[in-house]
């Protein structure tokens, strides 16, 4: 849906937690009762779009590893795609989602759910002999400590590191770590 995905764009673009309702609607040229027809609540609204964006983040990420064979590849590609992702995400979303519990759960499944998909790509490379015998579920770990460091902007602060650079780092550390 095209409103759903401009707020989402209005989201990452600039925050949220200063927006009201009718804010949102003017933003987007449409009627509150239009937004109430997505969510109930401007909370409701914001965990929606939040939702929304790691669905579709998660999608494009999926896609772009799908024809990759190497494990090696694949781990590159999926930390460099995750940092690409969070590349429209400004630091006033950054900053809001951190201050706003449900969205900010959301964004701490999501790196569960991501340290998870490490981990069997890992299995799988040390399986197929791409990577040397590792205990994949600490490298996920690992990866998992890393990617909530990034998405608390620590890695920025104390590197000067963009998120999408901090990924493609912690791909080549990682890759070149546990090569076979």
């Amino acid at each position: 849906m095209q409103l759903f995905d401009d707020l989402v764009d209005l989201f990452l673009a600039e925050g949220f937690a200063h927006f009201t309702l009718d804010d949102i609607a003017s933003r987007l040229r449409c009627s509150k009762s239009t937004l109430y027809t997505l969510a109930g609540s401007k909370e409701q609204l914001v965990r929606a779009a939040t939702v929304h964006f790691f669905r579709r983040a998660t999608d494009d990420v999926e896609r772009q590893i799908a024809g990759v064979h190497s494990a090696r590849a694949q781990l590159t590609t999926y930390l460099s795609a995750v940092g690409s992702a969070l590349e429209s995400v400004s630091d006033t979303f950054m900053a809001d989602l951190d201050g706003f519990v449900p969205a900010r759960e959301i964004y701490e499944q999501n790196t569960r759910i991501a340290a998870h998909r490490v981990k069997e790509i890992i299995a799988g490379g040390v399986d197929s002999g791409d990577f040397r015998d590792v205990h994949a579920a600490f490298a996920a770990e690992l990866v998992a400590t890393m990617m909530v460091r990034i998405q608390q902007r620590t890695v920025r602060v104390n590197t000067g590191l963009d998120d999408a650079s901090a990924y493609r780092e912690l791909a080549a550390i990682l890759t070149a770590g546990i090569s076979a």
